[in-house]
């Protein structure tokens, strides 16, 4: 299986459960199963990829767009947002620098715990993955922050 292929299919599994594979089965219309087999890198299961409109329902009702971000990636492109995804309200870019060092410090701690016996393994690695993930909303986050800044300097 290709690094891209491998690469979507991760992605395709985060949302799923993301959203929550009881709850995926009801947006898409689609078994357990089916979904399985989407993100499954089994052989047999290497050429199917889920489809664009299942994907589309997913990333509506998902507190991230993972396979868009994923896509997007693959291609050097960053994403920006034009809605907060947050039950609060900001705290403005003094509170998205505070949350980013936290993120960091988080993110730089699970590192330093995979990395003591000298290897990453397949959990440390999807640790690191959300956590890498978390700091990049907090960056989306300030990013819309500091544009709201640029475009409204009187408050």
């Amino acid at each position: 299986m290709s690094i891209v292929s491998s690469y979507l299919k991760k992605h395709t599994e985060s949302l799923v459960k993301d959203v929550g594979v009881e709850a995926a089965c009801k947006v898409t219309g689609k078994s357990k199963a089916t979904l399985g087999r989407y993100y499954s890198e089994h052989d047999d299961h290497a050429e199917r990829f889920m489809p664009i409109d299942a994907v589309a329902a997913l990333e509506q009702v998902a507190s991230f767009p993972h396979v868009t971000s994923a896509l997007s990636e693959l291609k050097g492109i960053t994403l920006s947002y034009d809605q907060t995804r947050r039950n609060a309200p900001s705290g403005g870019v003094n509170g998205d620098v505070i949350a980013l060092s936290q993120r960091f410090a988080m993110l730089m701690a699970e590192y330093t715990l995979s990395v003591e016996d000298g290897k990453i393994t397949i959990n440390e690695a999807k640790r690191l993955l959300r956590e890498t993930l978390e700091l990049q909303k907090v960056l989306l986050d300030m990013k819309l922050n500091l544009e709201h800044e640029v475009s409204n300097p009187d408050g």
